[in-house]
Formats: C-alpha cells, structure tokens, sequence
C-alpha cells in the first residue's frame, strides 16, 4: 500500500493565515499530498503552570505564540480545496463545549463534501485548560468521553438527544448533518490513552516516533483492540513527524529522526511505513520563513518520497 501522505498547514505567528493557508492548501493539493492538518495551541505562558508537555523545567518554545485558530484554518482550507482530507492532529478536547463543537465539525463536513478527520486528544497544557473555562484539567479524560458521545448524537439522525456530565440536550433537531460519518481519529501513548484508542477510535494519532517505537507502540494497541473484540486493521494509522530538510546528509550518529537529507528523511519515513504507519503527516512549517518557503519544501519532499516507491 502506497504511504499516504499529508501536510501540516501554516499556523504559526511568521505567517499571515489569510493568504498563507490558502496558498499552502491549494499547493498541497496541487502537488498531490493526500490531506493537510492543524495543531491547537492556544497560549503562550509567560510563567506556565508546568514545563512543555508537563515536564518541569522544559521551556516552551516561542514558535507556540500567536499560533492561528485550528478550526478556522480548516475552514481557510477547505474553500479553496475539492480533494485533500482536513484533519487535525489534534484537537484538545477538554478546550472546547461539546455540543457547539459537534455543531462545527459537521458544518464544516458538510461544507466541503466530506472531508473532516476529527483528531482529538486530551491534551497537557493546565494553562490552555485554565484559559478555556470549560472543564478541569482533572476531568480531561471523562470530558472527552462524553464529547465524543454528544458527536456521535449530533452527527446522527434526530430527534438528538443527550445527557451527561457536561452536556444535555433535550430531544431537538440539529442540523446541517455531515456528508457522512466523520472518522475519529484519537491520540495518546499512555495506558488510559491507548485504552480509549482501542476502544472508540477510527484511527490512531502517535507523533514524532521512529519506526522501532511506532513498532512497539502499535503491539500495545493492537493488544488493546483485540481485548475490545476488534482487529489491529480496525484502525488506521497517522504519524506526525516534524521534518526538517537541510539540504544535505547529516552524521547518522547525532541526526535528530526525520532530519536531514531527502534520502535520510525518506529512509527514516520507509522505517515508519514498515512499522505500520498508513499515513505521515509531514509538518515542516516550523523552519519556514514564509509560505513559499514551506510549498518548496513541501513539494521536495513529496517528490523524493514518491520517487523511493513510497
């Protein structure tokens, strides 16, 4: 099978969202990638509550502020796009009311013919949790249960109706519904996390894994299904990877995974694919000055992927 592949579009602050996306997304299309996708970070703290994914002493990196609204830069997208998927890898649930949310993503399925892949996970930032105001940082886990819940009654027939925790929505219809059903696509490499994965998942969400670890990751996953009564090919799997084209080979002993040369990143790519990724998200905007910047890069590394017989 043939390594999907998507881009990551352009959300952070060197870039102006209302020409950078559409330029990015109407090129990725062009080029041929298969999706593109968008992150969420919502705050940069100046004195954050934790270190970055909630490791004390790890400072955030400035490439975090002024990073565009997700779900706008999807909508940015999609109006200029007919093919590509729009996915988001991820979504932090416990930021956002479950019942507007649904409403949203079905407007946006429904607006571009079917195109939505609902990436979501739980998130670590306590400060993007203490911004939002809508739930406890403790209760990550069962808020987003329940989101995925009020999804599945929002994006079904009507009469919808819920009640939860959270939300409750007395018997009503909601509308527009999606083109189809919107596959949900989860993250997460903990016990609980990888449990839920198994469990109420389309697909799997791991970021920045090499091949050896994607291996070992995916076993535990698919363990996980089968105690759940289904199989490891239920579920569809996309990596993120941050790739850094420099243009020329690196010292394999010091070279970071996905960084490098073209062959070296599609090597490093080829070891995914054979661990079991279907799909890998490629987000090289983070050393890109400007749009056209991050399109070359973009399509040199579609082109060397393609040409590996990837």
């Amino acid at each position: 099978m043939t390594l999907r592949l998507g881009l990551g579009l352009p959300q952070m602050a060197q870039y102006d969202p209302g020409h950078a996306v559409p330029e990015v997304a109407r090129a990725a299309e062009e080029i041929g990638y298969d999706s593109v996708w968008v992150f969420e970070r919502t705050v940069l703290p100046r004195d954050p509550l934790e270190g970055l994914y909630g490791i004390d002493g790890v400072p955030w990196p400035d490439l975090y502020r002024a990073c565009a609204d997700p779900l706008v830069t999807l909508t940015l997208a999609a109006a200029v796009t007919d093919r590509v998927r729009l996915g988001s890898s991820v979504l932090v649930s416990g930021l956002h009311a479950p019942f507007p949310f649904a409403c949203t993503l079905a407007t946006l399925d429904a607006a571009s013919g079917g195109r939505v892949l609902a990436g979501l996970g739980t998130g670590w930032s306590r400060d993007e949790y203490r911004a939002a105001g809508v739930t406890g940082f403790a209760d990550r886990g069962a808020q987003l249960d329940e989101l995925l819940d009020v999804c599945a009654a929002v994006w079904g027939p009507d009469p919808v109706a819920y009640r939860g925790a959270y939300t409750e929505i007395a018997p009503a219809s909601v509308g527009p519904k999606p083109a189809r059903p919107i596959p949900v696509y989860l993250a997460g490499a903990g016990g609980r996390a990888l449990e839920r994965v198994a469990r109420r998942a389309d697909g799997w969400l791991p970021a920045h894994l090499t091949g050896e670890r994607l291996r070992a990751q995916l076993a535990r996953l698919t363990a996980a299904a089968e105690r759940h009564g289904r199989t490891a090919g239920a579920l569809d799997v996309c990596l993120r990877v941050g790739a850094e084209p420099t243009g020329k080979p690196l010292p394999e002993r010091d070279r970071p995974p996905y960084r490098g040369s073209h062959d070296q990143i599609v090597e490093d790519l080829a070891g995914a694919a054979a661990a079991g990724a279907h799909e890998v998200l490629l987000d090289v905007q983070t050393h890109c000055r400007d749009a056209a910047e991050l399109t070359d890069r973009a399509a040199g590394l579609y082109a060397a992927v393609r040409a590996a017989g990837l």
